[in-house]
């Protein structure tokens, strides 16, 4: 069953939190913080990618479609997967971690693109499947990017490995979705 719970202001500051934490107790002892919240919409199961930023570059994002565990323990695991197993990035230090900003993106239910006039950038997701191969980019990455239609679906093409147009294929499919998106603001100090 797909997550349709809308998180509040304090629910996205604990999630944070959780993400948080858990990033720096996997960093210094190599497991999980232990206990889990109480709120229902935390305890839902849902999809969830976890990014961390540097500053403006990427440090790691790795995300899962399933939801098939709550919401906090899909934090917790992809937080750690994000720093640890992003075959794009060196694993982040304990050291770097103060440095390190979160977003957490929370994955609505996947619905089948019509028409590429269904995409609302900088408001939907987007998963382009043909064969064996699937690439997704998150919400935020449109936008941040000032790519149109056209040029996210080329390019989520481009993430799965395939030609820019093979989501016009009778084959491919493209699925969207929406995310409550929502991210640490952290004021790093200048270095010195």
């Amino acid at each position: 069953m797909p997550y349709e719970f809308l998180l509040d202001d304090h629910e996205k500051r604990e999630l944070l939190r959780i993400a948080r934490a858990t990033l720096k107790e996997f960093l210094v002892s190599g497991r999980l913080p232990p206990g889990a919240p109480h709120r229902q919409s935390m305890l839902e199961p849902a999809g969830v990618f976890v990014s961390l930023h540097r500053g403006e570059t990427l440090r790691g994002c790795i995300g899962t479609l399933t939801e098939q565990k709550p919401l906090y323990k899909a934090i917790q695991e992809m937080a750690v997967a994000a720093a640890s197993r992003d075959p794009r990035f060196d694993p982040v230090t304990l050291d770097e971690l103060p440095q390190v900003f979160i977003e957490i993106s929370v994955l609505g239910p996947l619905r089948r693109m019509n028409h590429p006039a269904d995409i609302i950038v900088g408001r939907h997701g987007v998963i382009v499947s043909l064969h064996a191969r699937r690439g997704l980019l998150l919400p935020q990455v449109a936008q941040q990017h000032g790519f149109g239609t056209d040029e996210f679906l080329a390019k989520t093409c481009e993430k799965a490995g395939l030609p820019p147009d093979a989501w016009q294929g009778p084959e491919a499919i493209v699925e969207l979705f929406d995310a409550q998106v929502f991210a640490e603001k952290l004021t790093i100090p200048p270095i010195s």
